[in-house]
């Protein structure tokens, strides 16, 4: 222990001065019968003493000046070594992407160094190794005291890109107020690429160096995944450890359902690791994103766009004997350009329509009028993309025009190019179009045609033209249907009448053509996409920082991700394009420990803990006792005085330091926790629910008394408006007395709360909760569920709300679909994992015992919110949602 004003110690000398004043006490009056002359005769000449002050209260009243006098020097406790060097303290924190994980105690530990900084008068300077989102270059703030720093250290959010230690090292070089000073270095234990040595030497030309390491592991970096023909693959990035790790890959849907996880195993000292996630092609299309579960950051998602789909892919041949044939078949070479990247389906017409299917594909197989023509044209017209291939069939049937079925009319016959009976040679590709999905691809001179069918010249051939040959005929033709799309390839589909299913142009043309399938055009290489959704330094998409900037569509794999292309989502919502930061990012490599620095770990850097503000307020509590006994023992203490001073003392004591107790349920409104038999999990249940109570009666008309704990099929449940109910990993599955219990709670309008504690930036702190959930909801009758959004009513209930974060947000809200008159249209149950007790939970003295992730006063704010939406939801209905008909009433009422 130290103390930060030593010099007020010295008031300590003068107890004794103070004991000498402070040891008589006057003696109390008494009253006396004073008639004259017997107080004349009763007149006694004997000397009198004052009395003396109690020892113990003398001892009780210089015990509390010297409490006064030590809080005043202000001690100090887990202080720390004072720092080296006398000047300014330059705090350089590393804020990119792999400081993420750990950020809230690296803030933390800087503050607790800083501490020691202020404490010694010295001023102190910020460097963040990160650019921020205005794009601004990286430089050394001003010197500045200590307490107008931490105003800057705690607005710091970390940064979903990498430091920059070039332009670190150069803005450590240019700063001139360095005389005699010292640096304080958090780190996020990752070197950044080559340039960490030169950084390293412009921190020890500074002066001497005081690290913050080595108690935790550098980030991993989840990269993109790799699309194989039956499954996606994870790929996990680390720098080299010690000891085998794993962790898990979490595969969501767009409105953040898990819908796939996968575990991947990195060997000790290796650097790469790889899972499987292996889902239906039409749950895999789904999938918009990999999170790594743990600890948040920008490192742990990848975003997925159309390179990751996979497209239900439908093959159907003229001749179904011969189709798959080796080398001759009219779906061989299909089969075999379209596996690697599509799900492949066989079958005749009606067996293929029965299921999603993004595109079919025709070979050489001609469409007579009838069911089947009927069926394919009225699924082109709702958004199929059908694909043709011509063949001796297609080139026969060219003169019946009742084909509706094609892009262009077709000359009878086919066209022959080169042979023993033709003049002409046969014919190569010519360049495509730049409105031609296939604008970009590399034209073989290899690619040679010998015979194609033709099509009938018109006015807009040319603009149904995708691919044509150097004598300028057509090769490839288009034409909208409705919503979908007919393709014709003038040529077969093997290598009868062109050497093009040889060839690798084929496999990129149809790549092209499947992924128009879901309505996505082409994107122009040089068309410019600008960004529409963001990553932030914790994963979560946002609005783009003001430094953003768009991008070419043909440059996004050649561009590293900076303020000016931050991770995110690009271009218009029907042609989004995804920037992941591992894109052309440097491999994690563990970054060594600055040499000569002193080295402090996370958890050793404890924030110093001041005793000055306990003190006095002790010395003022003895001091009030002491004026109480002094008035006791002067006889000034009366009974009528000793019940104001109560009274006193207890509308000076804070309303919210308790709830008031009730042990009747039916009469006094409370809320209910379920409880769950893990002590800690319901401990935080209990804690939450008194902190919301306690915000709701201060914030609204509502009374609620201490919450209590419940346990279906044994408490009744019908006495309780709301229930909390945080899921634990290994909740059994409920008994029929329970599940019997909880689903006439909800039939009977009660709202049951169910948290699993594990989702949003706090994916990982709970595992196992989710599957717990399944098992428990196999009994309970859960309704049809949807995202709460913000047209909901339990969003306005009394808060206009479009967030409901607890402790943790970004995950998704459930309440029920449908509405029910029955019970008011009230949702039975509302699912999240977002662990709102915890945000809600309170300690004794007021504050907040558990941090907010990513954190911020604001969603702490946002969460007692949202609790007091619940509970106004659980007490006064949906009566906000005949708002909506307020138009209609007035329009009535004026008629």
């Amino acid at each position: 222990m130290i103390f930060v004003a030593p010099w007020v110690l010295v008031g300590l000398l003068a107890l004794p001065l103070l004991w000498w004043l402070l040891r008589v006490t006057p003696p109390a009056p008494r009253s006396e019968v004073f008639p004259a002359v017997r107080f004349l005769l009763g007149l006694n000449a004997t000397e009198e003493t004052p009395a003396r002050t109690p020892w113990w209260l003398l001892a009780l009243r210089l015990v509390a000046a010297g409490l006064v006098i030590v809080a005043l020097a202000r001690p100090v406790i887990d202080a720390g070594a004072a720092l080296a060097g006398r000047g300014p303290v330059l705090l350089v924190i590393d804020n990119g992407w792999a400081s993420a994980n750990d950020w809230v105690r690296r803030k933390e530990a800087a503050g607790a160094l800083l501490d020691r900084a202020e404490r010694a008068g010295r001023k102190a300077a910020l460097l963040t190794t990160a650019q921020d989102g205005s794009g601004a270059a990286i430089a050394v703030s001003a010197s500045m005291p200590v307490t107008e720093l931490r105003a800057r250290l705690a607005a710091l959010q970390p940064q979903p890109w990498p430091s920059d230690r070039a332009a670190a090292a150069e803005a450590i070089g240019a700063w001139r107020d360095h005389a005699g000073g010292s640096v304080i270095y958090v780190p996020d234990g990752l070197t950044d690429g080559a340039d960490f040595d030169r950084f390293a030497a412009a921190l020890r030309g500074v002066g001497p160096v005081t690290e913050i390491c080595c108690d935790t592991a550098s980030a991993p970096l989840l990269l993109a995944p790799t699309s194989e023909a039956d499954r996606l693959v994870a790929h996990l990035a680390q720098a080299p450890r010690g000891a085998p790790t794993q962790a898990s890959v979490l595969a969501q849907s767009g409105d953040g359902r898990t819908l796939a996880r996968t575990e991947i195993s990195v060997p000790a000292g290796a650097s790469v690791g790889s899972g499987p996630i292996t889902l239906p092609p039409e749950v895999r299309n789904r999938l918009t994103r990999l999170v790594l579960e743990g600890p948040p950051s920008a490192g742990s998602v990848v975003l997925l766009d159309e390179r990751w789909r996979r497209r239900p892919v439908g093959l159907l041949s003229g001749d179904l004997a011969a189709a798959d044939t080796p080398f001759t078949g009219s779906i061989y070479f299909l089969k075999r350009a379209l596996e690697p990247f599509t799900e492949l389906r066989e079958g005749d017409a009606a067996t293929l329509l029965k299921r999603d299917i993004s595109v079919l594909v025709l070979a050489d197989k001609p469409l007579p009028a009838g069911v089947e023509r009927d069926a394919l044209e009225a699924w082109v017209r709702k958004g199929g993309l059908l694909i043709r291939f011509a063949g001796p069939r297609t080139a026969e049937a060219a003169t019946n025009d009742t084909d509706t079925l094609l892009p262009v009319r077709l000359l009878a016959g086919d066209r022959q190019l080169g042979g023993a009976m033709s003049w002409s040679q046969p014919a190569g590709l010519a360049p495509f179009a730049a409105q031609s999905p296939f604008a970009g691809l590399a034209v073989s001179d290899d690619v040679k045609v010998t015979r194609q069918v033709l099509a009938e010249p018109s006015a807009d051939l040319a603009g149904r033209t995708w691919a044509a040959l150097q004598d300028g005929t057509p090769l490839v033709t288009e034409v909208p249907f409705g919503a979908g799309r007919v393709v014709l390839f003038h040529v077969t589909a093997n290598a009868d009448w062109s050497n093009l299913p040889l060839s690798g142009a084929f496999v990129d043309m149809l790549r092209r053509l499947v992924e128009l399938s879901v309505g996505v055009a082409g994107t122009p290489g040089s068309a410019t996409l600008a960004p529409a959704e963001t990553l932030d330094g914790f994963g979560l998409l946002s609005q783009p920082p003001a430094a953003a900037t768009g991008l070419r569509a043909d440059k996004f794999a050649a561009t590293t991700v900076s303020p000016r292309h931050p991770p995110g989502l690009y271009g218009p919502e029907n042609g989004r394009q995804v920037l992941n930061l591992a894109n052309r990012i440097a491999a994690p490599e563990a970054a060594p420990p600055i040499s000569a620095a002193t080295l402090e770990t996370v958890r050793g850097s404890a924030r110093e803990r001041a005793l000055g503000p306990p003190m006095l307020a002790l010395a003022i509590l003895l001091l009030c006792v002491d004026t109480v006994i002094s008035l006791g023992l002067r006889g000034l203490l009366r009974a009528r005085v000793s019940a104001t001073a109560v009274a006193l003392l207890l509308l000076l004591t804070p309303a919210a330091q308790a709830l008031d107790s009730s042990p009747n349920p039916a009469i006094d409104t409370r809320l209910g926790y379920i409880v769950s038999g893990d002590t800690q999990v319901d401990s935080v249940a209990k804690s939450g629910l008194e902190g919301l109570s306690e915000y709701v009666n201060a914030r609204t008309a509502a009374t609620l008394y201490e919450p209590d704990a419940v346990q279906p099929g044994q408490t009744d449940l019908s006495l309780y408006p709301l229930l909390y109910w945080p899921i634990t990993a290994d909740a059994a599955e409920l008994s029929s007395a329970q599940a019997t219990a909880l689903n006439d709670y909800m039939s009977r309008g009660g709202i049951i709360v169910i948290d699993t504690r594990d989702s949003g930036s706090g994916a990982g702190f709970a595992p196992g909760t989710e599957d717990a959930l399944k098992r428990i909801a196999r009994s309970l009758i859960i309704p049809p569920l949807a995202p709460l959004t913000g047209e909901h009513v339990l969003s306005r209930a009394f808060y206009l709300l479009s967030d409901f974060p607890g402790r943790f947000t970004g995950d998704t809200v459930w309440v029920q679909r449908d509405q029910d008159r029955t019970n008011d249209s009230v949702s039975p149950v509302i699912i999240g994992g977002n662990d709102w007790a915890a945000a809600w939970a309170m300690n004794p003295d007021g504050s907040n015992p558990y941090a907010v992730i990513p954190g911020g006063q604001r969603q702490r704010i946002l969460a007692y919110r949202f609790g007091v939406n619940l509970v106004m939801y659980a007490l006064t209905g949906n009566y906000k949602g005949d708002q909506v008909h307020v138009p209609a009433i007035l329009q009535r009422l004026g008629q």
